[in-house]
């Protein structure tokens, strides 16, 4: 039997322990800059006073942020708008309209719709039937299959019913086995009601806007609001309607109540490449011809021929003032676009006679979002130069290993075949087991509550599979070669007994958590001096409550378990020669491999979906998987990226410094589980 290989520990050059602290120190301070400015900005230099609350509902409280300027008194009330988010977002996600209507002098309320953010009440709250509509309701029928019955998990019925509103018909929203749509509005009818009772806020000139899910909750609470009068007996239902990529359906008696329940002056605010089918009725692209069909052109009031893009039809007055905005982005990036947030505020001051001096282009929203975003990296990236430090600390010298004898390096076929196989069992696997994991994995529900959480878990495990098995006959092909199989060449070994690998992992995981306590420790002082938290847009790194740091502890194995067998794949098992060599130079070229590794099969996927969509095909998922595979986890892309992208460059530094894999994968599981525990969906 051959022995063990002998580690080799490079000779590298002393830490500099003080450019480390000052690195250090210089991150965080550029953190909390860019935070300090940010809060000016959402603030518009102190003249727009912020506050944050819950409010009471049946099934619990809702969070909120509210948005008041300085002309809303309660002598001068203002026009109010009620702010909803779509799926797996919260109420940050709203800031850019809240902002940039604050400014403008109206009252923004923004709340945490069910399950999620801060809010209370589970996303079960919202209700489910055991049946689905398959095409744009009023167009539906059994004969032809597209109203079908369906079973499966609670979550999985949830979100094939988040088209399905509580306004609708009974036919819809009630089902034989007693389930029924308890609340569409997602707390956002609690919300509007609280919205109209300020004392500083003119209920009978009140707004909303939805983005994604919080479109299907416009629409409702719109709906729960058309015949509400105040104490004057005056209207205080929505005079304005924006739909931030979001769904028609025929206004017909079939669908709901068309004689007591009307909309006034809705805007429709349509991505060119939206991912979810749903926003571009079932069709796989978004062009003139999508203007021709009923649906559109009713919804407009005019004829085939007559419709129109970003043009308005009907009128302010009499609430049947139409218009379909067509931006040349995508789903997730519609809540910040600058044409769509110019027509609604346009849209707003019309529908509310609200005048301001402030043109709508004038935008500043983004300042702030860029500011969070370099709050965000810097706090990260502060977690490197920390890493120096406390490996400078004498308790933390047994997580040192050094790296592995150069002579375990693979040969340039053997790595480029491995490489290979990796970038396309990632591939192959994440849209099938993603959207497996997100609705239809035989998951305990009462445990695992995390929506999107579940996709990456069914994801994870069939790579955790893979990777073991893979493991498996490493080990056997050494045993019939007389060998024992090297753990210290994949960084799962310290080398020197079991013993001394127990205090390795135990050490690795130490320095993990105090990187990571570290920028939790940030995001906690940033949320509490100025309301925001470390993400860019969507939600990435949020303050969590227990129950989300309950959900966070469920989770966390998993995770854990495939980024140590994931590094163990990359970071050691696929290592080259330029792991070896100091300076910056090689530690790219390092880290370049190992995001190639990491990213190369999710980077394969963002171009299976996007390159056919922009050539005018459709979304690649719809169109080479079928619609199940598409909508979120393709959307979601656009997030998931960037993490990857910081988890190669943490992993490949954490990785050089200690030479095992533990300490990278720990953090690296420890922030990925953070997003999707602490800001994503819960049930």
């Amino acid at each position: 039997m051959a022995s063990h290989m002998s580690i080799e520990v490079e000779q590298r050059p002393k830490r500099n322990l003080k450019a480390s602290f000052l690195i250090l120190v210089v991150l965080l301070a550029i953190a909390a800059g860019c935070m300090f400015v940010a809060d000016r900005v959402q603030h518009d230099n102190g003249r727009v006073a912020i506050e944050d609350g819950y409010i009471s509902t049946d099934c619990g409280d809702v969070a909120y942020k509210l948005y008041i300027p300085p002309t809303a008194t309660p002598e001068t009330p203002a026009p109010g708008v009620l702010l909803l988010h779509g799926y797996q977002n919260d109420h940050e996600t709203n800031a850019a309209y809240a902002i940039e209507l604050a400014r403008r002098g109206y009252v923004a309320l923004s709340i945490d719709c069910y399950g999620h953010g801060a809010t209370k009440c589970g996303l079960t709250s919202r209700g489910y039937v055991n049946h689905v509509v398959k095409v744009n309701y009023g167009n539906d029928s059994e004969a032809d299959g597209t109203f079908v019955q369906i079973g499966g998990p609670t979550r999985y019925r949830i979100l094939m019913n988040f088209s399905n509103l509580s306004f609708f018909d009974d036919h819809y929203t009630r089902d034989a086995e007693g389930n029924d749509m308890r609340d569409t509005t997602v707390g956002g009818a609690s919300a509007y009601a609280y919205l109209a009772s300020l004392p500083y806020v003119d209920p009978t000139r009140l707004a909303l806007t939805g983005h994604s899910m919080g479109t299907w909750s416009s629409w409702s609470v719109a709906a729960a609001f058309a015949n509400s009068t105040d104490e004057a007996g005056k209207s205080i239902a929505p005079k304005a309607i924006v739909l931030q990529c979001g769904e028609l359906f025929r206004q017909l008696p079939t669908v709901y109540d068309v004689e007591h329940i009307h909309f006034n002056n809705v805007l429709l605010l349509q991505a060119k490449y939206d991912e979810f089918s749903y926003f571009r009725d079932y069709q796989l692209n978004v062009t003139d011809d999508l203007l021709k069909t009923p649906l559109r052109y009713e919804f407009l009031g005019t004829t085939a021929e007559g419709a129109a893009w970003d043009k308005t039809f009907g009128t302010f007055a009499d609430g049947t003032a139409r218009r379909i905005e067509l931006l040349n982005t995508n789903h997730r990036l519609t809540t910040h676009n600058r044409q769509g947030l110019a027509t609604a505020l346009e849209w707003f001051g019309t529908a509310l006679d609200h005048q301001t001096s402030l043109a709508p282009t004038d935008q500043v929203a983004m300042i702030k979002e860029c500011l969070v975003l370099a709050a965000m990296l810097a706090s990260l990236f502060a977690m490197l130069p920390l890493l120096n430090l406390l490996l400078a600390v004498p308790i933390f010298n047994p997580v040192q290993q050094g790296l592995p004898d150069r002579s375990t390096l693979k040969g340039a076929g053997s790595w480029i075949f491995a490489a290979f196989l990796t970038i396309v069992l990632s591939a192959a696997s994440f849209p099938f087991m993603t959207q497996l994991g997100h609705g239809l994995l035989p998951l305990p529900e009462n445990i695992f509550k995390m929506t999107v959480g579940n996709g990456f878990v069914g994801w994870y495990l069939t790579l955790i599979v893979i990777m073991l098995v893979t493991t498996a006959l490493g080990v056997h092909q050494a045993h019939k070669r007389g060998e024992r199989y090297n753990l210290q060449a994949v960084g799962l070994s310290s080398g020197a007994g079991a013993g001394q690998t127990i205090l390795m992992i135990i050490e690795a995981l130490i320095l993990a958590v105090l990187m990571a306590g570290m920028v939790y420790g940030l995001n906690y002082a940033f949320y509490r001096f100025f309301g925001l938290d470390l993400r860019f847009i969507w939600p990435f790194f949020r303050t969590v409550d227990k129950e989300r740091a309950m959900q966070f502890l469920i989770y966390i194995p998993i995770f854990a378990l495939f980024y140590v067998l994931n590094n163990s794949k990359i970071m050691a098992g696929e290592r080259t020669a330029a792991s070896y060599h100091e300076g910056f130079g090689w530690a790219l070229i390092d880290w370049f491999k190992n995001f190639v590794l990491m990213a190369g099969g999710i980077l394969c996927v963002v171009a299976l979906e996007y390159v056919p969509f922009f050539l005018g095909i459709g979304p690649g998922a719809d169109v080479y998987l079928g619609s199940t595979f598409g909508g979120p986890f393709m959307s979601i892309l656009i997030l998931f990226v960037p993490q990857v992208l910081f988890f190669s460059v943490s992993c490949t530094y954490c990785y050089r410094k200690t030479g095992n894999v533990y300490t990278g994968a720990f953090l690296a599981a420890i922030l990925a589980c953070w997003i999707v525990t602490g800001g994503s969906t819960f049930l």
